[in-house]
C-alpha cells in the first residue's frame, strides 16, 4: 500500500469514528425520550383513568329466586305452567284436590249458621225470662193485696186465721217464684248481654272456624306470588305434597342486581352511590349496562362459607380475600337486553368521588313484596257475613 493510500484510509477511519459517537448519542437520547414519553403517558393514563376506577371480572348477575310451595297438604290434580314460561302475580299455577277442604268448609258453614240461630234463640229466651219475671211480679202483688184485705177481717174475727196463713204462704211462694224467675232471667241474659248476634262469642268462634276452613279451601289453588319466569319445576300430577314442600321456583328477571367480588385492597375508595358500568359475556362489549353501588357485604365470602377457614394454624398462607359489592341495575336496560341469574359480568366502578358512605345508614325498601294473598282474608270475612245475615231472620 502506498503512503498516499494509507493516509487516505486513516482519514476515513478517523471520520467514521467521529460520526459514530454522535449517532449513538442521538439514538440513546431518542430511546430515552421514548421511555420518558411512555412513562409520562402511562402516568397520565393512570392518574386520569385507572386511578379513578376499580374493575373486576369476578361479578355475577343476582336475583330473587322465589320458591313456590303449598300452604296446605293435598294431591296435585293440575299443573298450569312449566319451566321457562312467564307467569304473572296471582296467576294459578297448581291445583290440589279440593274434596276434603270442601267438606270441612260445609261443616264450618253449617256450624256458623247454627251458632247464629242459637244466639237468636238465647235472645228470645231472655225476652221470655223477662216476661216470666213480670208475670211473677203480678202474682206477688196480687197475693200481697189479698193478704192485706183479709188481715182486718182476722182482727175482727170475721176471717179464719188458717185462711190468712194460707195467704201469707201464697205471698212467700209468689216471692220465691219471682226470685227464681229473676235468677233465670239473669242467667239467660249473661249469655247474650253486651253484644249483638254477630259479635257474640259463640258466633265469633264459629266464624273463626269458618274463616280458617274457607282460607284452607282457597289455598288448594296455588298462585304465583310474583311475576317472573318458572324454573326448577319438580311437582308432578298425582303427587301428594305437604306444606312447605318446594314445587317450583319463580325468578323475576325484571329486577336484578350484580354481586361484584372485589379484592380487599380494591375497597379503599368504593362508596355507596358510585356509578358503575357493566358488560356481560352474553352480549359482549356492544351492550353496556349502567348501575350504582347500593351496598357492601358485611364480610368476606370465606367467613360465610359452610366451613369457615381457620387461620390460627401453624401452616398458614395469606390469601387475598374478596368482599361482595351489591350493584343495582337499570330496569329499562334490562327490559331491552334481558339477563339471567348467574351470568358472568365485567364491572367497572367510578371511584373519582369517594366522599359517600361506605355503609348503609338507613333501612332500604324491601327487596320484594307481594299482595296476592291480601284479598283472601277479606273474602273469607265477606262470606262469613253473608251466612250471618242469612240466619239473622231480619
Amino acid at each position: 500500500m502506498s503512503a498516499a493510500e494509507s493516509t487516505l484510509k486513516d482519514a476515513n477511519d478517523s471520520g467514521l469514528a467521529a460520526k459514530n459517537p454522535a449517532k449513538r448519542s442521538r439514538a440513546l437520547l431518542i430511546v430515552a425520550l421514548v421511555f420518558v414519553l411512555a412513562g409520562l403517558a402511562w402516568f397520565l393514563l393512570w392518574f386520569f383513568v385507572f386511578s379513578t376506577r376499580e374493575s373486576t371480572d369476578n361479578a355475577y348477575v343476582g336475583g330473587n329466586q322465589v320458591a313456590l310451595s303449598s300452604q296446605v297438604p293435598g294431591t296435585v290434580i293440575a299443573i298450569l305452567t312449566d319451566d321457562t314460561q312467564h307467569v304473572t302475580a296471582g296467576q294459578v299455577l297448581v291445583k290440589l284436590d279440593p274434596t276434603d277442604a270442601d267438606v270441612r268448609l260445609r261443616q264450618t258453614s253449617s256450624a256458623l249458621a247454627q251458632a247464629v240461630r242459637q244466639v237468636r234463640q238465647q235472645n228470645d229466651s231472655v225476652n221470655e225470662a223477662d216476661a216470666t219475671v213480670a208475670a211473677r211480679e203480678v202474682d206477688l202483688r196480687k197475693a200481697e193485696a189479698d193478704l192485706k184485705r183479709h188481715l182486718p177481717l182476722v182482727a175482727a174475727q170475721a176471717e179464719s186465721p188458717e185462711i190468712v196463713q194460707h195467704m201469707r204462704d201464697s205471698v212467700a211462694q209468689a216471692q220465691a217464684a219471682l226470685n227464681a224467675a229473676k235468677a233465670q232471667a239473669q242467667s239467660a241474659r249473661a249469655a247474650v248481654e253486651g253484644t249483638d248476634v254477630a259479635n257474640n262469642p259463640a258466633v265469633m268462634q264459629a266464624r273463626a272456624n269458618f274463616r280458617a276452613s274457607w282460607i284452607a279451601a282457597q289455598r288448594n289453588t296455588i298462585v304465583a306470588p310474583v311475576s317472573g319466569y318458572v324454573a326448577q319445576r319438580s311437582v308432578q300430577l298425582g303427587a301428594s305434597i305437604s306444606p312447605g314442600q318446594q314445587l317450583m321456583t319463580i325468578v323475576p328477571l325484571h329486577d336484578l342486581w350484580i354481586d361484584a367480588n372485589f379484592k380487599e385492597n380494591q375497597l379503599r375508595h368504593i362508596r355507596i352511590g358510585q356509578p358503575v358500568k357493566i358488560t356481560t359475556d352474553l352480549y359482549g362489549g356492544s351492550v353496556e349496562y349502567h348501575g350504582k353501588v347500593i351496598g357492601l357485604g358485611a364480610g368476606t365470602g370465606s367467613v360465610f362459607s359452610l366451613l369457615p377457614a381457620q387461620n390460627a394454624t401453624g401452616n398458614w398462607i395469606k390469601v387475598v380475600q374478596r368482599v361482595p359489592v351489591r350493584i343495582a341495575l337499570n330496569n329499562d336496560e334490562l327490559d331491552k337486553h334481558p339477563l339471567r341469574v348467574g351470568l358472568s359480568t365485567d364491572v367497572t366502578v367510578d371511584i373519582s368521588n369517594d366522599q359517600g358512605p361506605a355503609l348503609a345508614s338507613a333501612p332500604a325498601q324491601p327487596p320484594a313484596e307481594t299482595s296476592v294473598y291480601d284479598h283472601v282474608a277479606a273474602q273469607a270475612d265477606t262470606e262469613a257475613e253473608k251466612i250471618i245475615r242469612a240466619n239473622l231472620g231480619e
